[in-house]
């Protein structure tokens, strides 16, 4: 009798698995999809209901070789790939494969890989699921479109190589959004008037003037709150109101895919990316010793909020052991979902509260143990009792104006003697009181000891972080769990974006083709549009929405808008886009931002008639700012790549020949072929690069040995290479140093290879 083979998508879980299933079963994996649309092609059949052509994935031939020897023999076959709608149609793709007469298919679905969680997984197998399998199918043919049709548009207008993406293009909207909003934030000055007084027990405490007249008071300038000052000298400060309020602060649910990520990136200055490789990790089993490998988490990509109630009752019993009975909740505390989408799966939680951080710290890693710590804490703070926290507001009457102080103290810590949120301690920051008032009563006459006057201007809206986009996606329905890491990753790799300081800045190609896909596009690359096909898929997945109804009704109008696109969009390599700057050279048109192969410049719209162009860059209001261009000789010589004249340039290695159509052609010459030096016959390393290194003299008469394609390639030592194999880490080429102590020897300049010999031995 044949054993049972169970086809799982990640290699890391095979180990784990098999641990648990025994010899009666033969564990194997995909490692990922299988199948996919073609690369180099759209794969979908308009004319045909859409009709994916789903090719093998180039590198996975072994793989489905290694699949079908496995299946040989065998009639009973159980699909665990993750349990999402990637996961589905893994499995969906993987029974396509290996489909034969007789033989069974079933899904298995792993929440976490545990013994008791895949023996329950086993004992009820289940069919696969053709409505999530659809649903990201659909999802998978509307992407194709947009970037494969799309795409050609923007090569053929702006730049060959670029793309867009139907989701990721949103995200950069987002953030040109927000750049253009802080470009043209005005800011406004405003003043506060802080009093520091003093009653009858201590401490002295601080109190913000905020009504006059019973009225909100706002103090706009140095002279206005100086008048105040003036209107306030001699009057009797009078604790007018004193009032204690006590709050209830509730733990936060245990995490879902993006809260999860906000919180990483934001308390242990992760990425989205590594948070979720990280987490992949705890999830697909951490050796224990012993040979026994445990999952330690739930799978880590949900929408969900639900827990296990098994889970549940194990924190609890955990916090009263460590805490006592005060700091449960006595009953499980459940947590309500936002819809019904992907609801299969918990939240994100250890697989057993009993691997605290500490006894799993021999196991972990330093990134492993910090992610884990915080998935724990977060978990079992959720089962503890709410927070008990004291706030006493105080009321002070000066003549007609009104201050006030609050401040706040912790009756009962609760689920915070555990963990405290970013969240938490934000909100907690932000309000301007004292960690503790004293205790004094109506009506007493207070101690003035200084009114501080302090200037403030108002700030423009943030940057996005990653946690802050992250946010920002999940609240406007843009993407989903196991996408937001991706879109992250894919606007900073197209070049549209950039982080800078930990914040997302639009680059000028991000700009640009915002602009045009956003004016081209209006309904793809709206927000809300978005938002709702999110949720349309949402819907096939649970049966309410046909996927040919939707993948219709999105290229009726699509349809009309590439073919709008195509024939109005504008060239950017052509026309360009209008500035408000004369042209400095034929001083009667206005210059335009055009697209080069080699990137943005400015550009007369006179062309061909004026040919200046130059660089330019942007000011902190948005503004198109001239660059200077670089003194030039002109030679008796034209450019073969665009016909404009050849202009002698100086660079950090001496003259060279430049085009003087610069920057829109980047086309330059060595003055003297090899610069004046012998070639070494060692080929440039730098990557892409087919020079060779020449010796050369720098402008102090010092020897060095320089790329013959400067200043294309900039490549520079100082130390003579010698074509040599280095014999130890390979390397193409040594280089002679020599030394008073040791004299002259042959070097390796790989980093960590520290290969040396001397010369002739």
């Amino acid at each position: 009798m044949s054993r049972s083979l169970v086809i799982v998508e990640s290699p890391t879980k095979v180990k784990t698995i098999k641990n648990y299933l025994g010899s009666d079963y033969n564990v194997v994996a995909t490692v990922g999809h299988i199948r996919d649309l073609p690369e180099n092609e759209m794969g979908v059949d308009v004319e045909n209901d859409f009709k994916p052509n789903y090719t093998t994935i180039p590198g996975k031939q072994k793989v489905i070789s290694a699949l079908k020897k496995a299946a040989e023999g065998v009639d009973n076959i159980y699909l665990a790939p993750d349990p999402d709608r990637e996961g589905e149609a893994i499995a969906w793709h993987t029974a396509e494969i290996l489909r034969k007469k007789g033989r069974n298919f079933s899904r298995i679905l792993f929440h976490e890989l545990t013994r008791k969680a895949i023996l329950e997984s086993m004992s009820h197998p289940r069919e696969l699921d053709r409505n999530k399998y659809e649903a990201q199918q659909t999802r998978r043919i509307l992407d194709r479109l947009v970037g494969y049709q799309i795409s050609p548009i923007l090569w053929k207008k702006v730049k060959s190589g670029l793309s867009a993406g139907r989701v990721q293009s949103v995200a950069v909207r987002m953030i040109c959004e927000r750049e253009r909003a802080i470009q043209q934030f005005q800011s406004e000055e405003y003043w506060s008037l802080t009093a520091l007084l003093e009653g009858s027990l201590p401490p002295s405490f601080k109190a913000k003037l905020v009504k006059k007249d019973g009225k909100k008071l706002t103090i706009s300038s140095a002279d206005a709150v100086h008048a105040i000052i003036a209107d306030l000298n001699g009057a009797n400060f009078v604790l007018d109101d004193v009032q204690t309020r006590t709050t209830k602060r509730k733990p936060l649910p245990p995490f879902i895919t993006s809260k999860l990520q906000q919180e990483a990136i934001r308390k242990l200055k992760f990425s989205a990316k590594k948070t979720m490789s990280v987490a992949q990790e705890l999830y697909e089993g951490i050796e224990l010793g012993g040979g026994q490998q445990v999952g330690l988490i739930t799978y880590m990509r949900t929408d969900s909020t639900r827990i296990a109630a098994e889970a549940a009752q194990e924190a609890i019993a955990w916090i009263q052991s460590q805490f006592g009975n005060n700091y449960t909740v006595g009953k499980p505390r459940f947590y309500a979902n936002k819809n019904k989408a992907q609801d299969a799966h918990e939240a994100i939680r250890p697989t057993s509260v009993a691997n605290t951080p500490e006894q799993m710290a021999t196991y972990l890693s330093k990134d492993q143990l910090t992610l884990y710590t915080l998935i724990w804490k977060r978990f079992v703070a959720s089962q503890m009792s709410d927070a008990v926290i004291d706030t006493l507001t105080l009321s002070i009457r000066a003549q007609t104006y009104l201050f006030t102080a609050s401040g706040s103290t912790v009756k009962f810590a609760g689920f915070m003697a555990l963990y405290i949120s970013v969240d938490d301690e934000m909100a907690d920051k932000s309000k301007d009181g004292q960690e503790k008032l004293p205790p004094l009563k109506s009506g007493e006459i207070l101690k003035l000891h200084q009114l501080e006057p302090k200037q403030h201007f108002t700030q423009p809206p943030p940057r996005f972080s990653e946690a802050s986009l992250v946010k920002e996606l999940e609240e406007n329905g843009i993407g989903r769990p196991s996408t937001y890491a991706s879109i992250l990753t894919t606007i900073r790799s197209k070049n549209y974006v950039e982080l800078i300081k930990g914040y997302f800045v639009p680059s000028e190609l991000g700009f640009i083709v915002n602009d045009l896909i956003v004016v081209s596009f209006p309904d793809v690359f709206d927000v809300d549009f978005t938002a709702k096909m999110e949720s349309d898929l949402d819907r096939i997945e649970t049966s309410e929405l046909d996927s040919l109804e939707i993948l219709n009704r999105f290229y009726e109008q699509f349809k009309k808008d590439l073919s709008h696109a195509d024939q109005n969009m504008i060239s950017m390599k052509r026309l360009g886009t209008p500035t408000d700057i004369d042209c400095p050279q034929c001083k009667t048109k206005k210059l335009h931002i055009k697209m080069g192969k080699n990137g943005h410049f400015l550009a007369c719209s006179g062309y061909p008639e004026c040919r200046y162009s130059c660089n330019y860059t942007r000011s902190e209001t948005g503004t198109v700012q001239m660059e200077e261009r670089p003194s030039e000789e002109t030679v008796d010589q034209v450019c073969e790549k665009c016909g404009e004249p050849m202009v002698i340039r100086q660079g950090k290695f001496g003259s060279f020949l430049a085009c003087s159509g610069y920057p829109a052609c980047k086309n330059t010459h060595s003055m003297n072929g090899n610069a004046g030096g012998n070639e070494t016959g060692v080929a440039c390393p730098k990557s892409g690069c087919n020079g060779m290194l020449t010796q050369r003299t720098s402008k102090r008469g010092k020897v060095f040995y320089g790329c013959s394609r400067y200043p294309n390639c900039d490549y520079a030592i100082w130390d003579k290479p010698v074509l040599q194999e280095c014999p130890q880490c390979h390397a193409p080429f040594l280089v002679e140093k020599t030394t008073k102590s040791k004299g002259t020897l042959l070097s390796c300049l790989t980093d960590g290879c520290g290969y040396r010999k001397p010369v002739g031995s």
